[in-house]
């Protein structure tokens, strides 16, 4: 259960695929997030899972992290 101030950490190290049941799950995680709220951040994203969510625009959910390439925040 999220509480307010939160933060939650999605660690994609080992994904290499997504289909749309697992870009969904983001996006319910994202959802819950902002309206808890709480911080959800998403880090390690490889470059087919980066491309992927570039794609379908959930790159533009999350703001990038100075200074870290593969964070999410």
């Amino acid at each position: 259960m999220m509480k307010p101030g939160d933060r939650i950490v999605l660690d994609l190290t080992h994904v290499t695929q997504c289909d749309s049941s697992g870009l969904g799950a983001v996006i319910s995680l994202y959802v819950t997030s902002k309206s808890t709220p709480c911080r959800l951040e998403l880090v390690n994203l490889g470059p087919k899972i980066r491309q992927l969510f570039s794609m379908t625009n959930l790159l533009s959910l999350f703001e990038p992290a100075a200074n870290r390439a593969n964070r999410m925040p």
